[in-house]
């Protein structure tokens, strides 16, 4: 033997030595540290768990000290301990598949269980299992100290393990499942499995059928996040887990799942003393999921919170009263079938939460009242505009800017056209982009956007707060400026927040401090106030407010009156889904912002309302209340605004020719550069319109403005009857050199002085693959197409066909009709017929009509 081979033999038994040595060792101390947790780790006397006190009870308060609940002992009351046997079995084995699979063999703690559970939870991309045992989470909750148990710590976990495995060597399993699922919390202030079943169902525990067991079962990982009438859709994904680890488990057939989650869940929220129930109940999940449930519910807690008590009676009285108004109107009209809504108050400056109105009443369960439509997601429909015409301004856009308001079809990702309506059914020609956005012209915003891009309306939305657009972004197209996203009442309100206090985002906060038993603070909270951050420019915001201020823009849309004025400047928007599912009104002045909401928590349509009908009069009456003893404030003007007079009809500067000028706000340097160059004097006479040559006689003269519309519009001006420059000029009468009265020709005839190309016959509008839809809330008479056409070259009549039949025939142009919608797939073309009777046709173009 050599060596280097005796040498590296000498090497690895010192190496192998020194292994055994510090394996020992470590085992050594682990086993003292296993001592000392053991001995230092009592666990209480089991004849007296129930019996621990509360340290006292949480109070929340208003900003001024009102009262607005103080939690119950949740160890009393409606908190009821049921003996093993009068827990119903489904709800046990639902527990024991969903948290413990191994409950009934393990010693109290599952390697393999926590090896599982973390397996499970990559694999599917979120927690869908603990690696706690039962046994675990009953030390955690119930006997390990309250702050300890909040810690994320290895002394927490080696403790907690300790007590799980003392509780398994001093109790029945049995007895361990009793205990666990009398004390656990299932949120909605309710520990214990009777305290649960009462508030969500109406019905005690034994009562449970299974799939009201395994949507509790599901609870206690995330109370806040699966509560089912705040978050319904969560709720229900978490009860479907629930049941398919039953089946797994062998506790259930997957037929008797599938039968299970089919099974419509009829809850009935229990009665609750609480003013303003849905914040409160708001606060109390958040901050449970922070500070723990018992921390927050038997620590003695003294919360003050931003809440204004009358301002929120007032809003839920308002709220109540429009509601039943709609439901019964007083001028013995139809039943609007409208049972919800919600109302928002913030503070602009910094986002504070004053009122928060999530249902009309919140112990109506046939409404679905405990349903907090303040932070559900919704379509706000025209609500969002304001953002993408800010998004605008940034681009250099202007309040001026001309918008053409005409019947379009839009190119789609998807190569299918997109053709939008006005919510008046009517076409408005060029708009600046002021009254655009005030009277909610659909065609103007979503030209607009497809402008500036949908990026820029979703980057807008996201740094002004409104989180729910980014979470499936790639799905939006044009029509997210006409609000086929989602977002909530709360989030919505406070992206106009930032636009009343000048550009900063505000993250609304519900908490002003917490202070504990002996009134110390505790730390601040995710519901405390935050620093706000800069937004968008202050100019930007400036002119939004003071579009949506301008109740003389509006005046066309909403008339000379309407629940959007009141006593003082504010800015307001109104918004309604095509679908009659959503409608609101939000709107701010310098001191507040208000959002409200109006619809079905089903999401129901409702029948034949509007923001300006059925949100409207609530923001008007809530700003009112809002804003008492209050002094009126104009929004302050930043600085690089400036005013300029500009030509009315075109945005431009003003020109000899245009015929009215008016005055509008500019961001510095943004303003019109060029006179106005779209009007034109024409000289015409009088009686004919023919337009006078030089030299024409006087008397019979008269000068006429005309303005030069975009190729686009022309088939608008004309269907809306505007004057057009006449196409022909008169002849000379004979006593000013002219034609001979022995002409053919009548001395005083037109004689047309411009041709047009020989075109072939074709379709303006509709577009070809364009799709309508039928809207239910608007009267079948007023939902046609506008059909439109050019003849070409020349014609003596030209036919609109529509699946064969002739709607339309025309002699003279412009070429167009209103054609009536009906379901179905159409094809339409155009026939044209000259002087020797001759026929062209147009290539067909095929459309779509949804129901």
């Amino acid at each position: 033997m050599n060596a280097l081979k005796l040498k590296r033999i000498f090497r690895s038994q010192i190496l192998w030595r020194s292994l055994r040595r510090g394996l020992a060792v470590f085992t050594l101390l682990s086993g003292l540290a296993g001592l000392y947790l053991w001995a230092s780790t009592p666990l209480p006397d089991l004849r007296h768990l129930r019996e621990r006190a509360a340290i006292g009870n949480t109070r929340i308060l208003d900003r001024t000290g009102k009262l607005l609940y103080a939690v119950p002992d949740p160890l009393s009351g409606s908190q009821q301990p049921l003996a093993s046997d009068q827990i119903p079995l489904a709800l046990q084995q639902a527990t024991i598949a969903i948290e413990d699979t191994n409950f009934y063999v393990n010693y109290g703690i599952d390697l393999r269980g926590i090896v599982r559970a973390a397996w499970s939870n990559l694999r599917s991309g979120t927690v869908v299992a603990g690696g706690s045992t039962i046994t675990q989470q009953l030390a955690r909750s119930f006997l390990l100290d309250p702050q300890l148990a909040q810690q994320r710590s290895l002394e927490r976990k080696l403790r907690e393990a300790v007590l799980a495995l003392k509780l398994s060597a001093s109790l029945p399993k049995a007895e361990i499942l009793a205990l666990y699922l009398n004390q656990i919390y299932y949120g909605g202030l309710s520990y214990g499995v009777e305290a649960a079943a009462q508030h969500y169902f109406g019905k005690p525990a034994r009562d449970l059928d299974l799939a009201e067991a395994a949507l509790l079962a599901g609870l206690p990982q995330a109370p806040a996040h699966y509560d089912p009438f705040a978050q319904p859709a969560a709720a229900l994904a978490r009860q479907a887990q629930v049941l398919d680890a039953m089946a797994r488990a062998g506790f259930i057939s997957p037929s008797q799942a599938t039968q299970a989650k089919a099974e419509p869940l009829q809850f009935s929220g229990a009665p609750t003393a609480m003013r303003a129930p849905h914040f409160v109940s708001h606060l109390l999940n958040e901050l449970s999921a922070e500070l723990g449930p018992d921390t927050l519910l038997r620590g003695g807690l003294t919360i003050t919170t931003t809440l204004d008590a009358d301002l929120q009676a007032s809003a839920e009285a308002t709220l109540r009263r429009q509601i039943a108004q709609l439901a019964a109107p007083h001028d013995g009209g139809p039943d609007h079938r409208v049972s919800n809504g919600a109302v928002v108050v913030l503070d602009p400056a910094d986002g504070a939460i004053l009122a928060m109105v999530g249902s009309p009443n919140f112990a109506d369960s046939a409404s679905q009242g405990q349903v907090n439509a303040a932070l559900a997601l919704r379509q706000p429909g025209s609500a969002i505009k304001p953002l993408t015409y800010a998004a605008a301004l940034e681009r250099g856009w202007t309040p001026a800017t001309m918008i053409l308001d005409v019947p379009t079809s839009f190119a789609t990702r998807e190569g299918r056209p997109y053709t939008p309506e006005n919510y008046d059914r009517s076409y408005h020609g060029p708009l600046s982009l002021r009254e655009a956005l005030a009277t909610s012209s659909n065609i103007a915003a979503v030209r607009t956007l497809e402008s500036i891009g949908v990026l820029a309306l979703l980057d807008m939305a996201a740094r002004l707060g409104i989180s729910s657009l980014s979470q499936d972004s790639g799905r939006y197209g044009l029509s997210l400026t006409l609000g086929s996203g989602e977002v909530s009442p709360l989030e919505l309100t406070a992206a106009y927040a930032a636009l009343a206090n000048g550009g900063y985002r505000v993250a609304p906060y519900a908490v002003i401090s917490i202070s504990g038993p002996g009134g110390a603070a505790l730390p601040a909270t995710k519901l405390s106030a935050s620093p706000r951050a800069s937004a968008i420019a202050p100019q930007v915001a400036y002119l939004i407010s003071d579009i949506l201020a301008d109740r003389y823009a509006r005046m066309r849309a909403f008339g000379a009156e309407s629940p959007l004025d009141i006593d003082r400047p504010a800015a307001v928007k109104t918004g309604t889904t095509s679908d009659w599912r959503d409608n609101w009104t939000v709107g701010y002045s310098p001191d507040r912002a208000v959002g409200v909401w109006v619809g079905n928590a089903d999401g129901l349509p409702m029948q034949g309302i509007s923001g300006i009908s059925g949100a409207g009069p609530v923001w008007h009456a809530v700003m009112l209340a809002a804003h008492r003893g209050l002094a009126p404030r104009a929004f302050a003007r930043p600085e690089g605004i400036v005013e300029l007079a500009i030509c009315a009809d075109s945005g431009m500067l003003p020109s000899p020719n245009c015929p009215a000028t008016r005055l509008e706000r500019f961001i510095a340097g943004s303003g019109p550069q060029k006179a106005d160059n779209t009007h034109s004097v024409v000289a015409v006479d009088r009686l004919l319109g023919c337009r006078a040559p030089a030299g024409y006689p006087a008397s019979r003269t008269v000068s006429r403005i005309y303005q030069r519309l975009p190729p686009a519009a022309e088939a608008w001006a004309a269907s809306a009857g505007l004057p057009e420059p006449p196409r022909s000029t008169c002849r000379m009468p004979e006593s000013a050199g002219g034609v001979a009265p022995n002409s053919s020709a009548s001395p005083l005839s037109p004689v047309v002085s411009v041709g047009a190309d020989p075109l072939e016959p074709a379709l303006i509008a509709p577009g070809a693959g364009a799709i309508f839809s039928i809207s239910p809330g608007v009267p079948p008479e007023r939902q046609q197409l506008m059909i439109q056409a050019q003849a070409g070259g020349p014609a003596t009549r030209l036919a609109i066909v529509v699946d064969g039949a002739t709607v339309a025939s025309l002699s003279d142009p412009p070429y167009r009709v209103l054609w009536q919608l009906a379901p179905g797939t159409h094809q339409v073309w155009v026939e044209v017929y000259d002087s020797q009777g001759q026929r062209r046709s147009s290539p067909s173009v095929t459309f779509i009509v949804m129901p």
